[in-house]
């Protein structure tokens, strides 16, 4: 079963333990990078360099692209869960993210936060947390039920899959995030065991009846994230975007 969360105001969710975490954000302004489907390797150079700005006192960003077909598998993470991804052809790597084997690939948004949480509230469970809710109000907000399963991470709807987390934290500043399957096309987890959780069924916001273009979906995302942790606002990234890929 899935634990439904009650649509609200996202700015004002105690159940998250938001009073008095917002002293440095609610002055902020958020910088939103938008890409199109660029490479997972070069994708990580681009988080790289966005760590170490926020690192030297930047400020915090997001960043939303799409990749083209990869499996990751991260820290820690089973191979035995990748299955039988080796005999796909699509690229495998081993993230520095938690959690076990997952796909990227079109039709699914990726989501890169770089943000300071020593400057929001240092608490690695808050965030995972706080980035399950954007993805709840996001599915919501498109008419879709959804909720969290108790003692695992992501967000579910009806019992399947819609999104995953998986996030790494350096010094307080975080990096990798989440994936919210958007298009149908969801044959790329075949090869795997998703989330290391055996019989797990994956759905999208279009298989739930929903937009299947992830840029319609982005405008929701950007508002909920921007409200659920309590930015002023949102502009565009300064640094340079990495180019799409075909």
């Amino acid at each position: 079963m899935f634990v439904p969360t009650e649509h609200r105001d996202p700015a004002r969710l105690h159940t998250l333990g938001t009073a008095g975490k917002h002293r440095a954000t609610a002055r902020m302004q958020l910088e939103i990078g938008i890409a199109g489907r660029v490479d997972y390797q070069q994708a990580l150079v681009w988080q790289e360099g966005l760590v170490a700005r926020r690192l030297a006192g930047g400020r915090d960003a997001l960043v939303l692209l799409q990749h083209p077909p990869v499996y990751t598998l991260g820290r820690g993470g089973d191979p035995r869960h990748l299955g039988g991804a080796a005999t796909t052809g699509v690229p495998i790597v081993r993230a520095q993210r938690g959690g076990q084997a997952t796909y990227h690939g079109p039709g699914q948004l990726v989501g890169y936060p770089v943000l300071g949480l020593r400057d929001i509230r240092p608490d690695v469970g808050w965030y995972v947390r706080a980035l399950e809710e954007v993805l709840i109000g996001v599915v919501g907000d498109l008419g879709i039920p959804a909720g969290r399963r108790p003692g695992l991470p992501g967000v579910w709807c009806d019992g399947c899959k819609i999104a995953s987390v998986g996030v790494a934290i350096r010094r307080w500043v975080t990096w990798h995030g989440f994936a919210l399957n958007v298009g149908k096309d969801l044959s790329g987890f075949a090869a795997i065991t998703p989330c290391g959780i055996t019989g797990v069924e994956m759905t999208s916001i279009e298989g739930e009846g929903g937009p299947g273009d992830v840029r319609a979906v982005i405008p929701f995302v950007v508002s909920r994230f921007v409200s659920v942790f309590g930015y002023a606002g949102w502009r565009s990234l300064e640094e340079s975007l990495p180019e799409a890929t075909a």
